[in-house]
């Protein structure tokens, strides 16, 4: 067999590794544009980062955008992306873009989770489970998922072909092969089963994926990354991360990168990460699929995670929650309302430069959208300064000393 490599157009280099672990730089090279890693990639999932100019998020130091592949479906619809010329040109953002799978949100919004590693009560019926109170809107077998969309009920269904294909009508330059979510909550045999029903669309990704870059070949070629599953256990993990490695298309084809996603324990997070990375090789780039905490950044880094994606900051800015060296804290308490100081006084963005405490703690009383627009430029900032300075922490030989010193700050508000 002659084994397909990635078209020049992608490719990722490794840099400067940190001593006895898999942490590292490098660069990722894509159709449009390079990622320097560790890198975090903001998530506009309806093609916008929420309340945020597209040309605002280059402007505070993306690199790439992820959009969710689930909801382009079902709202305005892949084909009118691709008509428009892909994502990026669709959303007018010139860099890199991702997309995930539909996976996550099919599951997950299925069984009433919108944050899976965030569960509260169940009810749980074998390894039916279920949020307390949720009606279920999907359902897996073997071949794929059928659901019923969130926005009016109508019933759709999802298979390792469908989801490529949407993915490749969106052009985005990293895609995930689609897989299925499970929960903590599901049993051994139950993961076992659904490793082993991942592995196979996995393969059917692969498959699609070799026919449509040849159908589509007038288009940038789109990295498809695997998606690695196996919830707590070891050696599922593991198995997972080196079966999914030596998957071959008929022409050859392998996957040009991997995520690791799925349920886990944010104590787990780095162990878990590390049990993949053993695994993995080390010329391919490895996605961390849903962190943006400091604390997590800084684990999945040193663990070996390259890039990573988060809502959080945008979805945390909604609600006036705001991001600084010392910790979390919310504009809208009565403390901020004659505060006349930025938000921080050492961050770079647009917002801190230019607005007080106090008048964003008026627009979020007042119920206006430009608080939104401003709190949520300086935490997706806020992120990605950090990620930047733990890339330059890396490559300068001071990154356990960055570490230390950051999280002894971050961690001094929870005192």
């Amino acid at each position: 067999m002659v084994v397909v490599s990635a078209p020049e157009s992608f490719s990722f280099t490794v840099g400067t590794r940190l001593d006895g672990r898999h942490g590292r730089t490098g660069v990722i090279e894509t159709p449009h544009g390079s990622i320097a890693t560790p890198a975090f990639i903001p998530v506009g999932t309806k093609a916008t980062v929420k309340s945020v100019l597209p040309e605002t998020m280059k402007e505070i130091g993306a690199q790439a955008l992820l959009a969710n592949a689930y909801h382009l479906y079902l709202q305005p619809g892949s084909d009118i992306v691709d008509e428009a010329g892909g994502l990026g040109k669709f959303m007018n953002w010139p860099g890199p873009t991702f997309t995930d799978s539909g996976g996550f949100q099919v599951m997950s919004l299925g069984v009433g989770f919108k944050k899976v590693l965030a569960m509260e009560a169940v009810d749980v019926r074998s390894d039916d489970v279920i949020a307390k109170g949720k009606e279920r809107l999907a359902t897996v077998d073997d071949d794929g998922v059928t659901f019923r969309s969130h926005l009016d009920g109508s019933k759709h269904r999802f298979t390792p072909e469908v989801s490529m294909g949407i993915q490749h009508q969106l052009g985005a330059d990293i895609m995930f092969a689609f897989d299925e979510l499970t929960t903590l909550l599901n049993t051994r045999g139950y993961q076992e089963k659904s490793l082993q029903r991942t592995h196979e669309w996995a393969q059917r990704c692969i498959d699609e994926h070799e026919r449509l870059t040849t159908a589509r070949a007038e288009h940038p070629y789109q990295a498809l990354f695997a998606v690695i599953q196996g919830a707590q256990y070891e050696d599922l993990r593991r198995k997972a991360c080196r079966e999914l490695d030596a998957i071959r298309g008929e022409a050859g084809t392998s996957f040009d990168g991997f995520g690791i996603g799925g349920a886990l324990e944010k104590h787990n997070l780095g162990t878990i990460v590390g049990w993949c990375c053993d695994e993995l090789p080390e010329e391919k780039p490895r996605h961390m699929l849903g962190i943006s905490e400091p604390e997590d950044i800084f684990v999945a880094v040193e663990n070996g995670a390259d890039t990573f994606d988060c809502v959080n900051p945008s979805r945390v800015a909604r609600n006036a929650a705001i991001y600084v060296a010392r910790g979390r804290f919310n504009i809208n308490t009565a403390r901020f309302r004659r505060d006349f100081t930025p938000i921080d006084d050492t961050c770079d963005c647009y917002t801190c430069a230019n607005y007080t405490r106090a008048y964003l703690h008026h627009l979020f009383k007042a119920k206006e959208i430009l608080a939104a627009t401003l709190c949520t430029i300086h935490n997706e900032r806020f992120t990605i300064r950090l990620v930047d300075q733990i890339r330059a922490s890396i490559d300068g030989g001071y990154f356990d000393a960055f570490k230390a010193e950051t999280l002894a700050l971050w961690n001094s508000a929870k005192k």
